[in-house]
């Protein structure tokens, strides 16, 4: 069995104005290593795909803007490695939204891809307190629709529930009574949202 070494550079670019979900990987079968695009974005893209190095053979055919469908993995090429030879070789992945009708069109194998998260205009943060029918609810429908945010039990958390018992106390609104969650939103503590639907009115306020 041959060892080789990889130096691997990875560069990507993208000409678009979000950065894509797009990443190269590599399989290896006796000799020869082969390279993948995995598209883990819902937006399909073009991509130029060169390998540079030594130590291995590649076709010598001009590099072509290769389509990659949203949620797919294509072949982008695949390099011979010479026997008892370590190769080394770094890779460039260039990345285009702008979709070319001359970019190559191979077939391509469907993937699961993780949802795509949202980050709120503010940090959100859910206390849930133990007198709370809408809590689980309101956690339930941020994780359904891929917000990124904290939420703390504060029965497991008696430090963090004494320091909210202190702030509510100032407010007169003792926390124990609270049938809604506490929400830190950017930095603001709200005892008044009852569901999701409020806590997204007040989250999108400017």
């Amino acid at each position: 069995m041959h060892k080789f070494l990889f130096f691997l550079l990875v560069t990507t670019s993208f000409f678009g104005q979000e950065s894509p979900r797009v990443k190269v990987v590599e399989e290896a079968k006796g000799n020869r290593m082969a390279f993948y695009a995995y598209n883990e974005d819902h937006r399909d893209f073009d991509v130029l795909f060169k390998v540079k190095g030594t130590n291995f053979r590649q076709s010598a055919a001009k590099p072509r803007w290769i389509r990659i469908p949203s949620a797919s993995k294509v072949h982008l090429k695949t390099i011979i490695l010479l026997r008892n030879k370590k190769p080394q070789y770094n890779y460039t992945l260039d990345v285009n939204d702008s979709l070319s009708r001359r970019a190559l069109k191979k077939e391509y194998t469907p993937i699961e891809i993780p949802p795509k998260m949202i980050q709120p205009k503010k940090h959100i943060t859910i206390y849930v307190t133990e007198t709370c029918p809408t809590c689980d609810s309101i956690i339930d429908k941020l994780n359904r629709n891929h917000y990124i945010f904290k939420s703390i039990r504060l029965s497991e958390k008696p430090k963090i529930k004494e320091y909210l018992s202190n702030a509510l106390q100032a407010r007169e609104k003792p926390l124990d009574s609270l049938q809604n969650p506490i929400i830190n939103l950017g930095g603001y503590l709200y005892t008044w949202i009852k569901d999701y639907d409020m806590l997204l009115e007040e989250l999108n306020k400017e």
